[in-house]
């Protein structure tokens, strides 16, 4: 059995696999102590049995769970040592059995709770020299210096989840107006990127605007991202892939607008098949590689 964990910031994502890269089962155990949430989802998928398991980590931030691999070794468990990036994770599985299977050269940008991106070089993802390459959450795209500039990095700050709701709420406090308000009784707090973008397809003019800066955000730090490593195929994926009736072709028109046509001519962009569980399933795709 191969079995990718995903740690996240409050939860673990688990998915078993087989051989072949299909998906037989998944779980979600939530929880901000992370290993016992990832032995709880290990034995959940491995049932009553204890079947033997390979297992491989993801995260976000492989420096904060790099413990987690250690921790969850039991009887019957073979752990792929260290923590791969979630970005890098999620690229090895689109490039196994998703839009870049097939593909030598593949570049992953996805967008959710966080900013994650990946590279597949020749086959095989480009981790770098500690492990950081693709860190697309930090990419510079404003000159201005804000404070979440520098804590999470300005492309995790304008556009991942809680960037695009920061950015609708600081309209509402500049005095715009927006159906968001109503559905949350004006309690902004309590406002989720899903209901921005639910107000955006309903007509709302402020959610329109929050999203189409978002789409240009997006745009070019995947421009960025097909500059350094000329892919041939750009795979776009979290809620450029799910909310892709806003997303994909206006970030499609940002990238083919900044790239020289020779190489956008020669680029695949294609929206990711796995959806979120694809830095899971590119985790168990890593372990399977390591104890071959």
């Amino acid at each position: 059995m191969l079995i990718g964990l995903e740690a996240g910031d409050a939860r673990v994502t688990a998915v078993s696999v087989d051989p072949n890269g299909a998906t037989l089962a998944r779980t979600t155990v939530v929880g901000t102590d992370l290993a016992p949430a990832a032995r709880a989802a290990i034995l959940e998928l491995r049932g009553a049995s204890g079947a033997p398991a390979t297992v491989g980590v993801t995260a976000f931030s492989p420096e904060a769970v790099a413990a987690l691999p250690a921790a969850i070794g039991r009887d019957g468990l073979a752990v792929r040592p260290g923590v791969v990036s979630s970005g890098g994770a999620a690229a090895v599985a689109e490039h196994w059995v998703g839009a870049a299977s097939g593909k030598r050269d593949a570049v992953y940008f996805g967008i959710a709770e966080h900013a994650i991106g990946g590279v597949i070089r020749n086959g095989a993802l480009l981790e770098g020299s500690r492990g950081r390459a693709a860190s697309v959450a930090w990419l510079a795209l404003n000159p201005v210096e804000r404070e979440d500039y520098r804590k999470v990095g300005c492309l995790e700050a304008e556009v991942a989840a809680a960037g695009i709701v920061r950015r609708l709420v600081w309209r509402i406090k500049a005095g715009d107006r927006s159906q968001v308000q109503d559905a949350v009784g004006d309690n902004l707090g309590a406002i989720t990127v899903d209901q921005v973008l639910g107000a955006a397809r309903n007509g709302d003019g402020v959610s329109i605007s929050v999203v189409r800066d978002t789409a240009k955000y997006l745009g070019m730090a995947a421009a960025n991202l097909v500059i350094v490593a000329d892919p041939e195929v750009l795979v776009l994926g979290g809620i450029m892939a799910t909310a892709a009736d806003l997303l994909f072709d206006a970030v499609r028109a940002e990238v083919t607008r900044r790239l020289p046509k020779p190489m956008m001519d020669e680029l695949t962009i294609a929206p990711a098949a796995l959806g979120a569980d694809a830095p899971a399933i590119g985790a168990a795709r890593l372990a399977a590689a390591a104890v071959q």
